[in-house]
């Protein structure tokens, strides 16, 4: 999964976002909008971390979702759909 495809279903993982990083508020979710540049923005303002670390923490979670949806397909086709 690249950004671009984070950016068009950002709606299905902004749920995921607030958990990791709750002091995100949802208008800060709603600016971000899927957006890599927007999300390490608000992640370096909110928590007072420089930008290659914020950057980090947004590529790990786009590896994250990206090993959520392969458990999530696995699990479907395990049950036979």
């Amino acid at each position: 999964m690249n950004w671009d495809q984070v950016e068009g279903k950002w709606k299905q993982y902004k749920g995921h976002a607030k958990e990791k990083w709750g002091k995100l508020t949802d208008d800060d979710i709603d600016v971000i909008d899927g957006r890599r540049q927007q999300l390490v923005g608000k992640i370096q303002e909110r928590y007072g971390i420089a930008k290659d670390a914020a950057e980090k923490q947004a590529d790990e979670f786009v590896k994250a979702l990206n090993a959520n949806d392969r458990e999530d397909k696995k699990a479907y086709r395990a049950g036979g759909r």
